[in-house]
């Protein structure tokens, strides 16, 4: 019997803490399964050279719970240690045996998972003491029993193992007992193990039987040895894809389409990505891509590896070149990770440009579905969008579906405005801005409809990368000037006119929730609508993003800014506006003139002082005056416009066409056509 201590120094202790400082302990399992599961392909491996000629028999790894004496084992029938190997590979803490191997054999190795180092020593996390009981592969070897409470200090000797192998066996200690329950177990294995390349058993098979579960003699393996992205695709059928996507996710509607992924240089990726229907509201959950390693589960948070967008994807990755830290469930941002990260979004441009040229009929039918991937990657990555051009869809209210080119085409000969930029007019609501729509299609204009989640943000991308071209929502201003094609016709008001009309106008629009208006007049056309609302672009787009995006909070909880445009030239307008010069035109012009006149005053006052570079006089009296005026106006034109139920009628036609009319104005404004009828 031999005893000593565990070769820790201070060269190789920091590569251990660097490498196995897990924040979660249940790792351990994952660790002590991928150690059995080396040490079985190690056999294969020396089998196929020659330099193991006895036989392999059955090769598996086996997970045992004995409840009674409080233990955990792991099992497996590799290639065993004798206690050189044991003092090598265990005492001698950080040295890699799986390192060493693949070196040897590195052309034509079977997968050896355990390049992470010695995983093992996580074994104490959860354990007050650990055995290992091992028997080499070496004709003539003796096995060996190594035993260690967590210090320093071990102990080795011999011992009677028949079978060629390694058992670890954990002593659980009080805070983890949940490791002996056989469901936690499996529930552990199936989710880091289920594609381990060697089976992997965990208890029996259970069936029904009086009345309940109990175990069979059949072992229960947990994993499928061969997952799907191992092999060829052209091995596979479109049956083996779905099966395999309801076998990862479970209760899922079937995906719209997949990529699988097999490259062997310059880095080595195997893996399959499945598109899936998104149904309700834009949902970025970020542990829809498992990330393998040699086939042994690492994690479900694979931003790095993957191109953001593709975060809304499902599937799997397996690659052994994506470095991992300490605890293996966080990925390094180097070098590596940004060429796979690349090639991943190259292999997704590539499939979708190939949908689209293969069968554009297909590729349309699916557009909509499909679009908040390609608009979520073309917002994030700049070398997809610069793919995506070719594939990108806009479709027109019409539902017929356009190339960035294509629509170009179609729009640059009718769209442009006065100072030659092309117009894209869109809509993102067909049912509430149907009228909208109809004016702006009446006079030859095409609409697109932009009603996606990450629509608000893709206008102002395209802005940006489209030469010169603009885009408008129909209900931003008048179909007469959504594209201004001249300057704009003078309303042939005066200002005193338009003073008074204003607040003519302005105070019979209604109360509307955190909306405000500004009122302006336009000699737009006889045959026109009166007025109309409309809503500021800038503004309105600020505060579609800011309920994306909280950092814009100050937008959203800014009042939405309307415009009322009224037309001059209409003739329920022209007649109104005669009528108001009739009633009340006089008094209106003596107030704006006395008005006028304190303004000159007050404005010479402030000259003449600036001149002398002395204080500007008090000139409050004249202020008060002022103000005094403009109210005595307002509550005037006030009292008239209140009597007037056809400049009511006019604004709350306007708001009813922008859907701002609600509630008590609705009901007066039938009321009141009733009774205009």
């Amino acid at each position: 019997m031999a005893t000593g201590k565990i070769g820790v120094t201070t060269e190789n202790i920091f590569p251990v803490i660097k490498k196995f400082l897990y924040s979660d302990h249940e790792i351990f399992l994952r660790e002590l399964v991928s150690n059995a599961v080396d040490a079985t392909q190690k056999i294969r491996t020396l089998s196929s050279f020659g330099e193991f000629k006895g036989e392999l028999g059955t090769l598996d790894v086996r997970v045992s719970v004995d409840k009674e004496n409080g233990t955990l084992t792991v099992s497996d029938r590799g290639i065993g240690m004798d206690s050189d190997d044991v003092d090598k590979y265990i005492n001698q803490i950080a040295f890699s045996g799986a390192e060493e191997f693949l070196q040897k054999y590195k052309d034509t190795a079977n997968s050896i998972i355990g390049h992470f180092g010695l995983g093992f020593y996580s074994a104490f996390m959860v354990s007050k003491k650990v055995e290992i009981r091992s028997l080499s592969y070496k004709e003539g070897a003796k096995a060996v029993l190594w035993t260690c409470d967590g210090s320093p200090e071990y102990t080795m000797e011999e011992c009677d193992k028949a079978d060629r192998g390694t058992d670890i066996i954990l002593y659980l200690d009080d805070d983890s007992k949940e490791f002996l329950e056989q469901a936690r177990i499996d529930t552990l294995l199936t989710k880091y193990c289920r594609f381990l390349p060697v089976p992997v058993i965990s208890g029996k098979v259970q069936e029904w039987k009086d009345g309940k579960m109990q175990d069979t003699d059949k072992d229960k393996v947990i994993n499928a040895t061969e997952p799907l992205w191992t092999r060829k695709p052209s091995d596979l059928k479109d049956e083996d894809y779905l099966r395999f996507y309801h076998e990862l996710m479970p209760g899922q509607d079937d995906p719209m389409f997949w990529i699988h992924l097999n490259v062997d240089y310059p880095f080595t990726l195997t893996g399959i990505l499945y598109f899936p229907k998104i149904k309700n509201e834009f949902d970025v959950r970020k542990d829809r891509i498992q990330l393998y390693c040699n086939q042994v589960y690492v994690t479900d948070q694979v931003e790095g590896v993957v191109p953001e967008f593709m975060t809304l994807m499902q599937g799997v990755i397996d690659s052994p070149d994506i470095p991992l830290n300490v605890s293996r469930s966080y990925l390094q941002a180097d070098t590596a990770v940004k060429k796979i990260s690349g090639y991943i979004s190259k292999k997704v441009a590539e499939k979708l440009d190939s949908m689209f040229k293969t069968d554009r009929k297909a590729f349309e039918e699916k557009w909509d579905d499909i679009k908040v991937f390609i608009e979520y990657g073309m917002l994030t990555d700049e070398k997809f969008f610069e793919s995506a051009r070719k594939f990108y869809l806009l479709k027109d209210v019409e539902g017929k579906y356009f190339t960035l080119d294509e629509y170009h085409t179609l729009v640059e000969g009718e769209q442009k405005d006065k100072d030659g930029r092309l117009i894209y007019l869109y809509a993102t609501d067909k049912t509430a801005q149907h009228s909208y729509i109809q004016a702006a299609e009446a006079k030859g204009y095409s609409v697109l409809l932009l009603d996606g989640q990450l629509e608000p943000h893709m206008v102002g991308l395209l802005e940006s990368k489209l030469e010169n071209v603009g885009f408008v929502r129909v209900d931003s201003d008048t179909p007469e000037r959504l594209i201004r094609k001249s300057d704009e016709k003078a309303s042939g008001l005066t200002p005193d006119e338009t003073e008074v009309l204003t607040m003519l106008f302005k105070t019979q629009i209604p109360e509307v929730d955190n909306a405000q208006f500004m009122v302006g007049f336009e000699a737009i056309a006889p045959d026109a609508a009166p007025a109309t609302v409309t809503q500021n672009e800038f503004m309105r787009r600020m505060k579609d993003m800011a309920a994306m995006q909280p950092g814009m909070a100050f937008y959203g909880d800014m009042p939405a800014s309307y415009s009322l445009t009224v037309n001059t030239d209409q003739a329920a307008v022209k007649t109104i506006i005669a009528d108001t010069k009739t009633a009340i035109g006089a008094d209106a012009e003596r107030i704006l003139s006395e008005i006028a006149a304190l303004n000159e005053e007050i404005s010479k006052a402030s000259k003449e002082a600036q001149d002398k570079k002395e204080p500007a006089p008090e000139m409050k009296e004249q202020n008060d005056k002022v103000s005094q005026l403009r109210a005595q106006l307002e509550s005037e034109v006030g009292k008239y416009a209140a009597g007037q139920p056809k400049i009511k009628q006019i604004i709350d036609l306007a708001l009813l066409q922008s859907g701002l009319l609600k509630g008590a104005a609705l009901s007066e404004f039938i009321r009141r056509s009733a009774s205009l009828l």
